[in-house]
């Protein structure tokens, strides 16, 4: 099983996500049913790599839809949608429902046990899957049953989430990416409801797992901070320091460890 301390020492194109995405099930319900989630994606990788694969781009998406979507019956949760079970890759697989980012983990990951290129694109708000093959890219929205989406639609979801980028151009994230937008997710969520307890466990998952990305060394000092933690405050801070390269940055890290300091004595 893995471990989520040795996710932050791996190279970004050894994370299994699914692999991954059960260490941050059991995180939080150590009896979550993880056997279950490797048995689908097994099972639907058996179904994908018996059939006649299609060669296009757009054929591979179909085919992925037809079989997560249609067969399986994972998509959106448009009813409960803030619902923590959402982000958590086990719970997705149980209840049938996810969040477009878990949803399009599973759609990525099941293209990758097949040999398939397939990226998670981040867009504000939402997350769309590119499937490509034959030198052809398709779009499609797990969260919407795996629906084909066109360049068009895609910089539409993407105004709509706020963007002023309409050029259908959107940035592939790398594994590390994937999960932290899983558990941003969840940490926004906390931070909103005053949870401040539960969004630093997760702000210490994220930098566990991803730890050179430097905005979460700094988001997660500021909730040590607030709940009085104040040498796990300087402990992030430093670590933010050797992660970036910002002069201006570091300025503000340095004026947060310089106040830090102020109110101890």
């Amino acid at each position: 099983m893995m471990e989520l301390a040795t996710i932050g020492l791996m190279d970004d194109a050894d994370i299994d996500l699914i692999e991954a995405g059960i260490a941050l099930s059991l995180a939080d319900r150590p009896n979550a049913d993880a056997p279950r989630l490797r048995r689908l994606v097994q099972g639907w990788a058996i179904t994908l790599q018996r059939d006649l694969a299609p060669a296009t781009g757009q054929g591979r998406a179909l085919r992925l839809a037809g079989l997560i979507a249609g067969e399986a019956g994972l998509s959106g949760d448009t009813q409960d949608y803030e619902n923590p079970l959402n982000a958590d890759l086990v719970a997705v697989a149980t209840r049938g429902r996810g969040l477009p980012i878990s949803l399009s983990i599973l759609y990525v990951a099941l293209c990758r046990r097949v040999g398939w290129r397939a990226e998670a694109l981040a867009l504000p708000g939402h997350v769309l899957v590119a499937v490509h093959g034959g030198g052809s890219a398709a779009l499609i929205d797990p969260f919407d049953h795996g629906a084909t989406v066109s360049a068009a639609r895609a910089a539409d979801i993407a105004r709509s989430g706020g963007s002023s980028d309409i050029a259908g151009r959107f940035p592939p994230m790398s594994n590390r990416q994937m999960l932290v937008r899983l558990i941003s997710n969840q940490a926004s969520r906390a931070r909103l409801s005053g949870q401040v307890l539960r969004a630093l466990t997760l702000y210490e998952r994220m930098t566990m797992i991803a730890p050179r990305l430097s905005a979460l060394w700094w988001e997660r000092a500021q909730l040590e901070q607030r709940i009085g933690r104040m040498a796990a405050a300087r402990a992030s801070l430093t670590a933010m320091l050797e992660t970036t390269h910002d002069p201006a940055m570091i300025q503000r890290i340095r004026a947060m460890l310089a106040a830090l300091a102020r109110s101890d004595s």
